[in-house]
């Protein structure tokens, strides 16, 4: 079986200025993008519909986007795939410290020591909130406020949603439906 090795020196192949594939060669971060949001919507598809095939396929497609990105970062020398995968480990050790403390990807707790399912969500909201303070303060620009990060060109129902769910951890929410 091929290894993930083998998919970035493939990606690095069909960008090679002199022996790759101009279609992949003159490709952007803009230009790919509208193909990694279709891929997200495939596997959310695939998932829904139940058919584990097509997820594997489709998974395979939407890794193949963050390994294009990545491949086009490299060439600006702004970052390569090694980059993201040691960031999104280290946010995930971060943000489970009920599961790595210390940040320790190897240690363990002893057993029964896990907390309650509700005071882990607590823990990742405030970790979370803690990294957004942390990203503001060191921001050239200063964000306004909490709902800053979420995404203006998401769907807009998933941004409403993203948008009163936030709104809600911090007070405000309606206590029934009449008000709204």
């Amino acid at each position: 079986m091929y290894q993930l090795a083998d998919l970035l020196y493939l990606m690095s192949r069909l960008r090679h200025p002199e022996h790759g594939c101009p279609w992949d060669q003159k490709q952007s971060y803009q230009s790919i993008l509208p193909h990694t949001i279709e891929e997200a919507y495939e596997v959310a598809d695939a998932i829904e519909r139940g058919d584990m095939q097509e997820l594997q396929a489709e998974l395979g497609d939407l890794l193949f986007q963050v390994v294009f990105y990545s491949q086009i970062a490299s060439e600006e020398d702004r970052f390569d795939f090694a980059a993201v995968v040691d960031g999104i480990v280290r946010k995930l050790l971060r943000r489970h410290p009920h599961v790595f403390p210390d940040g320790d990807l190897h240690a363990h707790f002893p057993p029964g020591q896990q907390p309650a399912e509700a005071k882990v969500k607590a823990q990742w909201e405030s970790i979370k909130a803690t990294e957004r303070a942390e990203k503001q303060a060191s921001d050239a620009v200063v964000l306004a406020g909490l709902l800053d990060d979420i995404p203006n060109n998401m769907p807009v129902l998933s941004r409403a949603a993203k948008l009163q769910k936030r709104a809600s951890q911090h007070g405000f929410d309606w206590p029934s439906i009449g008000p709204v």
